[in-house]
């Protein structure tokens, strides 16, 4: 067996037995399968949260958003940038703004599916 056989081999054996623990690790024999909630239970239950406007980018149709804890999303607080679902937001908010808002993951993406201004 060559090298690149033998690599390929273990590869395969490392695929494998990945394979056998994902479906072993619910504690039987069968894979376990968890369906996905539907995305737009998501943003119905989804509490706001707070988050300051780090930069409106209306050409890309993004915001950059300083955030705290998003708990539909289990995602710790931090700034990242958000698709917007309603292009119309980002010419009511600016850089600095406090916001309280909502996302979900769409296609790919995590989207703000709503926001206002922090009172």
């Amino acid at each position: 067996m060559n090298s690149i056989q033998t690599a390929t081999a273990i590869l395969l054996a490392t695929f494998a037995a990945a394979g056998a623990f994902a479906q072993t690790a619910s504690g039987n024999d069968s894979p376990s399968v968890q369906p996905s909630p539907p995305a737009a239970s998501a943003s119905v239950n989804a509490p706001l949260t707070e988050g300051e406007v780090r930069k409106v980018d209306k050409e890309q149709g993004k915001m950059t958003l300083r955030h705290g804890p998003i708990a539909n999303l289990d995602m710790g607080a931090m700034t990242m940038v958000f698709r917007v679902k309603d292009p119309a937001v980002l010419d009511r908010f600016k850089a600095g703004d406090k916001v309280l808002f909502a996302a979900e993951r769409a296609q790919g993406a995590i989207v703000l599916t709503q926001i206002e201004a922090a009172k």
